[in-house]
């Protein structure tokens, strides 16, 4: 009888006690303990009776077997999640309202219920609403069964009497265990719910893909410990008013950290947008001044990034600097070297730049296509069309280099440019095909090599 003893858990902090109190002796917040019965949460939440077993202990040498994955239709969702859906992981995937995830994760269904069983388990839709979204999208898949529920328990036990290969629960938030006597949605429900289906993956070898909502700060919500709980961790998101969409994993136990997939929103759901880059050189027909193409790296892939930048006449006593997709902190840095050490001086001119296509990046190689485009918009004169850069710039003056300089040529010569300013020990030791490397060792070295008349073809 002691075991099953109840025990009340936090809803801020997630701590324990053995008996109710106004006040959380771990936190000191007031009124937030819920009651909960503990055998119920540890066993019968956890899918059966092998939730108590004796874990078996293996050899580090011992043969863990081959790697299963699975396949979900797409090869920019294989590349996100580390080349496909690892067997018995557990996902979590979060993101704005109306941005897409529930279709995505329809489409994914799908693709996988061509072959295997697989269950979707929806507590926000009905199944009719499902269905009617599925005919939209032409979708059609064999083995896939969707639910309209949102007890835990009820759907784990289907999901074990189908044999299911995949499970998708949209959304965490509208799930209840009932070992927990709380309303859905609560810390307590979210905490207890998610650990309920790790063990339902871990043991049954079942993958897990679950939907949480987000904060009005972009954040999944509820507790930190429900990202902690989960192997993968992917992010949804989208530029307003635009109709693509970026997925990007921010946790990975079975694959890359960062690693991001495009996709664009069509009549038919979500199609993979295989050439990324082509998103982001939406350039000008003739070179215009202060704009440039830079090779950034997000993820575990290069992107081709068109730089703008426009400098004007200031109408106030205090110049304004405004940077999108970019820190503004790095900007002002870089225009105070680029005062001191190339005589390029905006202190009384307003300096605006921008990343096309929404697309943030923190590396420091956009350092020197930045300045570059800075001194175009200033001379008012364009740079060369095929040119591309991508370098760091030190406080004095020096063009540092950057990871992954030989990734970054190729790509830009898949992409046809011929050109590119790079830092001096980014420079390939061979000729690059097809692309003429200049390398720089200082901020006046890349502005007189910009500058030069462009060799004719």
């Amino acid at each position: 009888m002691a075991r099953n003893q109840p025990v009340y858990v936090c809803s801020s902090c997630g701590g324990e006690s053995l008996k109710w109190q106004g006040q959380c002796p771990h936190c000191s917040e007031w009124n937030t303990l819920t009651r909960m019965v503990g055998v119920r949460a540890q066993a019968g939440a956890g899918g059966g009776a092998g939730a108590g077993a004796a874990a078996v202990p293996v050899a580090l040498a011992a043969d863990p077997g081959a790697e299963e994955r699975l396949s979900l239709g797409q090869s920019e969702l294989d590349r996100v999640f580390g080349g496909g859906l690892g067997v018995g992981s557990v996902s979590l995937l979060g993101g704005e309202p109306g941005i897409g995830k529930s279709t995505l994760l329809l489409q994914v269904a799908a693709a996988v219920g061509a072959g295997r069983p697989v269950l979707y388990a929806s507590g926000e839709e009905s199944t009719q609403q499902i269905t009617q979204r599925a005919r939209r999208l032409s979708l059609t898949a064999p083995h896939l069964t969707l639910v309209s529920d949102n007890s835990l328990e009820s759907i784990m036990a289907l999901c074990t009497e189908r044999r299911a290969a995949l499970l998708v629960v949209d959304s965490i938030q509208t799930m209840q265990t009932s070992s927990v006597e709380s309303s859905p949605g609560s810390a307590q429900q979210l905490r207890e719910g998610t650990a309920a289906l790790v063990r339902f993956a871990k043991q049954g070898g079942t993958s897990v893909i679950i939907v949480g909502h987000v904060t009005k700060d972009g954040a999944i919500a509820g507790p930190k410990l429900l990202e902690h709980l989960v192997d993968t961790v992917l992010y949804f998101d989208a530029d307003a008013g635009s109709r693509y969409r970026m997925l990007r994993a921010t946790k990975n136990r079975f694959g890359p950290v960062n690693e991001l997939g495009f996709f664009a929103m069509s009549a038919a759901g979500l199609r993979e947008v295989r050439n990324p880059s082509a998103i982001f050189l939406s350039r000008n027909p003739q070179p215009v001044p202060g704009s440039l193409v830079m090779v950034a790296r997000d993820g575990g892939r290069p992107l081709l990034i068109e730089v703008q930048a426009l400098t004007d006449a200031t109408r106030f006593s205090t110049p304004r600097r405004v940077a999108q997709g970019v820190d503004a902190n790095r900007l002002a840095m870089l225009l105070a070297v680029m005062s001191r050490h190339s005589r390029v001086s905006l202190a009384e001119h307003d300096v605006y730049v921008n990343l096309v296509g929404g697309l943030t990046i923190t590396e420091t190689a956009t350092d020197l296509p930045l300045a570059l485009a800075l001194a175009s918009s200033l001379r008012g004169e364009p740079l060369d069309g095929k040119l591309v850069a991508f370098g760091e710039l030190g406080l004095t003056g020096e063009v540092r280099p950057v990871p992954y300089g030989e990734e970054r040529l190729k790509e830009l010569h898949k992409q046809g440019y011929t050109r590119a300013i790079v830092p001096q020990q980014n420079a390939p030791r061979s000729a690059a095909d097809g692309v003429k490397v200049i390398a720089v060792s200082t901020l006046a070295e890349a502005l007189d090599a910009a500058f030069a008349p462009a060799p004719r073809a």
